[in-house]
């Protein structure tokens, strides 16, 4: 287990390029199933959730090349589906959120698949409802074995279908729509989620061969094929790390660059952060957060506090709130923030209390902030990373507190961030990982 020892205090400048999405990266890297021809994906990040899970197809007997760093081909022509069935690739899954994702293209291509509970953050419940019922529309068959607690999923071939989703899920639709690319006939899929990750698997699918349109909307219409064929792509930089940067620079940065951020797919991430009196400056594709002595939320027209909550695309994406939180600790003003789609997120700012931010948690998914206006800086502490965004925002915390602290179980941030602490060292942070 590794952690981080911070110095807090020290402030950043200079420019920072943002690291492939990593939720894009685990979609189109299970697409590459779909067809027995090379798949070349660029802009791959360099993440353990990411790795664990190229491992995971290279296990099943997917042809995996590194070419360059974030550059791969991924050829998909001799999968060991029987290893598929074993307890060894079973208990990999269980370890691997994006393990779920193997459903759609496995059950397109060989007509099998089967899924064990799959592992990520502890953030309450993720139930995977929205895939099964979806793939069981289109006529997939769910087996459950209760001695080996998997689902034995099964059909000869999959049938189009029209289906309403009971909610906007992004793994679930980026199932569904993999599932459907082969299917026999039309699908139509209302209420999909439409993040720019779902939208780069279906122009993905697309150069593959796939008959897809809707693209950006909730309503998503696949005519199926008989069959894919190779393409390229290139995943786009990660709207959540750089939503993580920009408060980053708003809290300790005395004026930070975040370079190549294809600014058209952040949606509304700029503007919340200016809701909280954070300046982002537009320069092309690149963000400029100019140095802020300090920043006041935003109220609403009829004078009331600011909410700020998450929702499906093109709301405000979830993994955000807990950056957010973290910058509202040192703005002007309150703020109230409501997590609604995880119900304990939230439950990482005992630690934020603890180094004296001002914050009452109201219940599982609603925290208000009282920010101290740069006027009282937070306190170094020791604290444990729960969770991917939960452990970027203590570190951004512990940047900006005074003294030192520890984080440990950073393995978390790991698998959401590149090569964090280099990365941070070198605009001017202080940021040693030990290994214990």
């Amino acid at each position: 287990m590794a952690s981080f020892i911070i110095e807090g205090g020290h402030r950043l400048s200079g420019d920072i390029h943002p690291q492939g999405a990593k939720n894009e990266a685990l979609q189109v890297i299970c697409a590459t199933l779909l067809t027995a021809d090379p798949v070349r994906i660029k802009n791959v990040p360099n993440i353990s959730d990411v790795n664990n899970q190229i491992r995971l197809l290279e296990d099943i007997g997917v042809k995996v090349t590194r070419h360059a760093p974030g550059y791969y081909t991924f050829q998909a022509d001799e999968v060991n589906t029987s290893y598929v069935r074993s307890d060894e690739f079973l208990a990999r899954c269980t370890k691997l959120r994006g393990s779920v994702m193997l459903i759609g293209p496995l059950i397109a291509r060989f007509g099998h698949a089967m899924v064990a509970k799959p592992g990520g953050d502890k953030i309450g419940r993720r139930r995977l409802d929205t895939h099964f019922l979806g793939i069981q529309q289109l006529g997939a068959k769910f087996d459950y074995d209760v001695s080996r607690s998997v689902y034995d999923i099964h059909a000869d071939r999959l049938c189009g279908t029209y289906m309403l989703l009971d909610e906007a899920s992004v793994t679930g639709t980026a199932n569904i729509i993999m599932a459907s690319v082969l299917a026999m006939g039309t699908t139509t899929i209302y209420n999909a989620a439409c993040e720019p990750y779902i939208q780069q698997l279906c122009h993905l699918l697309n150069h593959m061969g796939a008959n897809i349109s809707g693209i950006a909307s909730n309503l998503i219409t696949v005519v199926g094929v008989d069959d894919l064929h190779g393409a390229t792509h290139t995943i786009l930089p990660d709207m959540i790390e750089v939503g993580s940067f920009i408060g980053m620079a708003a809290m300790v940065g005395d004026g930070i660059r975040i370079k190549n951020v294809s600014y058209d797919n952040l949606g509304i991430i700029p503007y919340t952060f200016s809701r909280l009196g954070v300046q982002v400056l537009r320069d092309g594709d690149n963000i400029f957060i100019p140095k802020h002595d300090n920043y006041e939320i935003e109220s609403f027209l009829d004078g009331s506090f600011m909410t700020l909550s998450d929702a499906p695309w093109p709301g405000l994406t979830p993994d955000l709130l807990s950056v957010l939180l973290v910058v509202a600790t040192q703005a002007k003003g309150t703020v109230l923030i409501h997590q609604k789609m995880f119900e304990s997120r939230l439950f990482f700012v005992d630690k934020l209390i603890d180094m004296g931010a001002q914050i009452i948690l109201c219940d599982p998914h609603r925290a208000v902030v009282v920010g101290h206006d740069h006027q009282i800086r937070l306190r170094g502490g020791c604290m444990t990373s729960p969770d991917i965004r939960a452990g970027i925002a203590l570190l951004i915390a512990a940047m900006s507190a005074d003294g030192m602290s520890y984080i440990s179980n950073v393995e978390q941030i790991d698998r959401g961030y590149e090569s964090i602490e280099s990365r941070l060292t070198a605009l001017g942070a202080s940021i040693q990982r030990v290994e214990e």
